[in-house]
């Protein structure tokens, strides 16, 4: 899978991108990102990629001259599985599901909001979905972009060194309707400070095991994210 990231600050990447899995990812082949700087496609001396909201208000608004022309020059012939994508604290508020749905494109072009918006007509006539990756109100949409290309990409084959791994992490669906919090985990010590772990976990029976980690997500999941159980 192809990622592309339209950004003002390229240089925000090289911290996120270099390193774990995304990281041997890449090397490995599995993905390719591509970080464009939004400010190449502006035509001033000054690089100017934002102004003034019409109708007045605070802050800056990013322009849509350089937002058009950068995704229509990355890619001149859009075909249907390359998916644009605004991050923007007004769009759709992400999750796993739509990890997995955006895993199954061939490419995807992530675009980031900055200033106090984008120009509505990015969001009406360029882009195929605005993605919020929560209820508040970031600085930009590099940070964002980052979320949604690591949420995404771990799902790609090869990408995990164990192909079973994502699918059952927290949210995800195994096909019987849940989507729980994943369930609690522990390693060596069995005890530690006089904390055990649970004796069933150390008896060999995998499928008690099994019945105890499905019992043990639905409780967390319960505690902390009540909303995830129907």
């Amino acid at each position: 899978m192809i990622f592309h990231v339209l950004t003002i600050f390229p240089e925000f990447f090289a911290g996120p991108f270099a390193h774990g899995v995304v990281k041997r990812a890449a090397d490995a082949g599995h993905l390719e990102i591509h970080i464009h700087n939004l400010r190449d496609w502006t035509s001033d001396r000054h690089k100017t990629v934002d102004d003034r909201p019409f109708g007045g208000g605070e802050g800056m608004v990013l322009k849509p001259e350089p937002i058009f022309l950068a995704v229509e020059s990355i890619w001149p012939e859009r075909k249907p599985d390359h998916k644009v994508v605004l991050l923007s604290a007004q769009g759709r508020l992400f999750d796993q599901a739509m990890a997995n749905g955006l895993s199954r494109e061939s490419a995807l072009l992530l675009i980031c909001g900055r200033y106090e918006g984008v120009d509505e007509r990015v969001a009406a006539h360029l882009v195929d979905d605005e993605i919020s990756i929560g209820n508040y109100v970031l600085s930009g949409g590099e940070l964002a972009a980052a979320v949604v290309l690591d949420a995404v990409a771990r799902l790609l084959p090869g990408v995990l060194g164990n192909e079973c791994s994502a699918a059952f992490e927290s949210f995800q669906d195994t096909g019987h309707g849940e989507g729980l919090l994943d369930c609690p985990h522990w390693t060596r010590p069995a005890e530690f400070r006089g904390w055990k772990a649970p004796e069933v976990l150390l008896n060999g029976n995998h499928e008690e095991i099994r019945r105890f980690r499905k019992q043990s997500a639905r409780e967390k999941t319960m505690r902390f994210r009540p909303d995830l159980v129907g």
